[in-house]
C-alpha cells in the first residue's frame, strides 16, 4: 500500500487462509454493494455463491488462493485466484469496502495476484467483469489484462455488458 494509507488505515491486514463464515461474508458483501451501486438483484448474489461454492469444492492450496484484506477483525476487501487448468487461472470477486477505494489496496490485491500467477507457472489469468467497473477495468489494464470479449447480458436482472479480459505472459 502506498505510506499515507499506511498511517490512515493502521490495522489493514492481508491473510491468504479461509476460516468459516469468509465464504457467507464474500457472498453478503457482494449483494449488498452490487445492489446499491449497480441495482443488480438478486440473481448476482446466486451467482457469487454458485462460484465460491465451486472454488472450495475445486480448492487445492498449491494452485489456489485468496487474499483476505481486515482492518482490525472486519473484512474490507477480497480477491482470489481460482485454477481453471495447469496453466490458466481465473480471477474472481474481486471487491473492496467502498471507504478503503483509492488509497492503493486494490493496486496491492492485484499485485498479489499477478505475483501469486507468475510464482506458480501459470501462462494466462482472465476475468469477466461488467461495463459499469470504469475504475476496476482501469486497474486490470494497467496489469497488462485486454479487453477480448463484450456480451450482452441481462443476468443480474438488468442488461449490461459482459466483458472478459485476459492475461498472458510473454506478450
Amino acid at each position: 500500500m502506498e505510506e499515507n494509507s499506511a498511517v490512515q488505515y493502521k490495522n489493514i491486514s492481508i491473510r491468504t487462509e479461509l476460516k468459516p463464515g469468509d465464504l457467507g461474508y464474500v457472498i453478503y458483501r457482494h449483494g449488498k454493494l452490487y445492489a446499491q451501486e449497480n441495482a443488480y438483484g438478486i440473481a448476482f448474489e446466486a451467482y457469487v455463491a454458485e462460484g465460491l461454492a465451486e472454488f472450495y469444492r475445486s480448492y487445492t492450496a498449491e494452485k489456489d488462493r485468496v487474499w483476505i484484506c481486515e482492518d482490525g477483525d472486519s473484512m474490507i476487501g477480497f480477491l482470489l485466484l481460482m485454477h481453471r487448468s495447469e496453466t490458466v487461472a481465473q480471477f474472481r470477486y474481486f471487491y473492496l469496502e467502498p471507504e478503503y477505494r483509492g488509497i492503493g489496496l486494490g493496486n496491492r490485491l492485484v499485485q498479489l495476484f499477478m505475483d501469486f500467477l507468475k510464482e506458480k507457472g501459470y501462462r494466462q489469468a482472465y476475468l469477466w467483469t461488467t461495463n459499469e467497473q470504469i475504475a476496476a477495468a482501469a486497474l486490470y489494464v494497467r496489469y497488462g489484462f485486454k479487453l477480448t470479449e463484450e456480451k450482452e447480458s441481462s443476468a443480474f436482472e438488468k442488461l449490461l455488458i459482459e466483458e472478459r479480459y485476459d492475461f498472458h505472459f510473454n506478450e
